[in-house]
C-alpha cells in the first residue's frame, strides 16, 4: 500500500517534472538560439560567476555547468569560489565588477552579506542575477534564478506522509527535523514546505516531535554543514532514544544533514532505522539511498538551472523581456525580485538509475 502511494506520488511529480522539461526544452530551442546562443553577440561579453564554496558537491556542479553553458554560448567566463568566508566573496565580487564583467551571477554564501558589492555593481549599472540563493536587503538585485523551494519542502513532506500511511495509519510514530542553514533565505522555503505537509499529523498527535524542537530555529544547521548535523543528532539520540525508543522519520532539509543525521545514527543508535529526507541527490547520498541508509533526495538538476540561467544573461544584454514565472514571492525586504522558479522532482530506490543515470548526471561508477 505504501509503495502504491509513493509511486502515485512519484507519477504525479514526473508527469509534471516531464511537463516542464518539455517546456524548457522548447525554451532551449529557436527562441533560446535567438537569444542567448548567438555568439557573435556573446563575443567581448563577460560573466561573473560567484559561487559560495567548494565544500560541497552541489556547488562544484553548479559552477562547473554554469561556466560551461555560459562558454558554450560565446561568454568569457569569471567564475570564483569563495570558500565559506563572506569576506572572499564580498571581495571577488568587486574583483569582478573592477574587471569589467557585464553581468554577475552570484550564489551567496550569506544572502545579507554583501550589500558592498551589490550597491557597487548598481553603479556600474551591472545587472546582477541571484543564483538559487536569495540576495537580501538590496534594490540592486535584478532576477532570481532557483528551484521553487517551497515546493522541495512539500515533496520532501508529501514522501513522508506518504511513507508511513498518515492519513490511515493509527500510528503515533516518532520524528526529528534537521534544518538548513538560517542565513540562506532558501532554508526556511525548504523547512515550511515540509512543516505545512507534516503540521496536522502533529498537531493530531500521529506524528510525535519527541525532542520538542518543531520550530525552524530550534532544528536549524548553520553553513549546512553535516558535522553540526551528526553532532545536533548524536545529541538528540543520547536525550530521548537512549531508552530504546526508535525515531520513525527523520526529516532533512537537504543531503549533507542527512549525512550527518546517518553518521550519527550509525554511531549511536541501534533501533528501527528511521525514514531519512534529502535534497541535492548527492553522490555519497545517493549510494547510501542505494544501500537504504536514505530514503529519498530532492533532485534539482543543476544543469537545468544553468541553462536558465544563460538565457536569462542574454536576455538582460539583448535589452529583450526576461523571462520569469513568480513576481510576488520573493521580497529581499526591500524590493519584490521577479524569479524563474525550476520544479523539483525527487529521487528514491525505485527511479534513482532512470532520473541520475540514464540522463547522464552521474556515471555508473560514479555510485559504485
Amino acid at each position: 500500500m505504501k509503495k502504491k502511494m509513493i509511486s502515485a506520488l512519484l507519477s504525479a511529480v514526473m508527469a509534471t517534472a516531464l511537463l516542464t522539461g518539455c517546456q524548457d526544452a522548447a525554451d532551449s530551442g529557436a527562441a533560446e538560439d535567438a537569444t542567448v546562443v548567438d555568439t557573435a553577440f556573446a563575443n567581448g561579453k563577460k560573466v561573473g560567476v560567484s559561487m559560495p564554496t567548494k565544500e560541497l558537491q552541489r556547488w562544484n556542479q553548479d559552477g562547473s555547468n554554469m561556466e560551461s553553458e555560459l562558454k558554450a554560448a560565446g561568454y568569457e567566463v569569471d567564475l570564483q569560489y569563495a570558500s565559506s568566508d563572506i569576506q572572499t566573496q564580498q571581495n571577488q565580487v568587486k574583483e569582478m565588477i573592477s574587471e569589467g564583467c557585464d553581468v554577475l551571477v552570484i550564489a551567496a554564501i550569506d544572502g545579507s552579506s554583501l550589500g558592498e558589492g551589490l550597491d557597487m555593481a548598481k553603479n556600474a549599472g551591472i545587472p546582477v542575477i541571484a543564483y538559487d540563493r536569495l540576495l537580501m536587503d538590496s534594490d540592486a538585485v535584478s532576477y532570481y534564478a532557483t528551484f521553487d523551494n517551497y515546493m522541495v519542502g512539500t515533496v520532501q513532506g508529501t514522501y513522508i506522509k506518504d511513507a508511513l500511511d498518515l492519513d490511515n495509519a493509527k500510528g503515533p510514530f516518532n520524528l526529528e527535523m534537521t534544518a538548513g542553514d538560517p542565513g540562506d533565505n532558501n532554508a526556511g522555503f525548504f523547512f515550511n514546505g515540509a512543516y505545512d505537509v507534516l503540521k496536522p499529523y502533529i498537531e493530531e498527535g500521529k506524528l510525535n516531535v519527541v525532542s520538542g524542537r518543531t520550530s525552524f530555529e530550534e532544528c536549524a544547521t548553520p553553513g549546512w554543514m553535516a558535522e553540526t548535523a551528526q553532532a545536533r543528532a548524536e545529541e538528540i539520540l543520547a536525550s530521548c532514544y537512549a531508552d530504546g525508543t526508535d525515531v520513525d522519520v527523520w526529516l532533512c532539509s537537504n543531503d549533507s544533514t542527512a549525512l550527518g543525521v546517518e553518521n550519527a545514527l550509525a554511531a549511536n543508535y541501534s533501533g528501527k532505522y528511521p525514514i531519512i529526507t534529502g535534497q541535492d541527490c548527492d553522490i555519497e547520498n545517493t549510494k547510501n539511498m542505494i544501500a537504504g541508509k536514505q530514503s529519498m533526495s530532492v533532485f534539482k538538476d543543476t544543469r537545468t538551472l544553468a541553462r536558465r540561467v544563460v538565457r536569462m544573461v542574454g536576455q538582460i544584454l539583448s535589452s529583450q523581456p526576461v523571462d520569469v514565472n513568480d513576481t510576488a514571492t520573493y521580497n529581499n525586504n526591500v524590493i519584490t525580485v521577479p524569479s524563474y522558479l525550476c520544479e523539483p522532482v525527487f529521487a528514491d530506490i525505485n527511479n534513482y538509475r532512470e532520473l541520475l543515470i540514464d540522463s547522464g548526471y552521474y556515471t555508473e561508477d560514479q555510485l559504485k
